[in-house]
């Protein structure tokens, strides 16, 4: 199964931020959803949104204003949906 890529932001902005408390974070909720076999987190170079503070990508979607604070509740509410409506899309295509 191929998986699909989740970026996070590594710059040098989003490293004042507080990106490195996010990704061990990011790690576990990918592990409570079971969604490792699924999701690729990749790190990646700045995307270009530094004033909106932490930023990671999926698919064509950027997700703003991480924090180590919120991390848990903008995958909930945000992330995770879009990862599930694509998973669910991929489903239908291959089924």
């Amino acid at each position: 199964m191929i998986k699909e890529n989740l970026f996070l932001c590594m710059g040098s902005a989003c490293h004042q931020m507080g990106v490195y408390e996010v990704l061990p974070k990011l790690l576990a909720l990918l592990g409570e959803y079971e969604l490792e076999d699924k999701i690729e987190l990749k790190g990646s170079f700045c995307l270009e949104t530094c004033s909106y503070g932490i930023v990671m990508k999926f698919q064509d979607l950027h997700f703003i204003n991480i924090s180590p604070q919120n991390v848990e509740a903008k995958f909930i509410a945000e992330i995770l949906p879009a990862i599930q409506k694509s998973l669910s899309e991929v489903g239908r295509v291959r089924s």
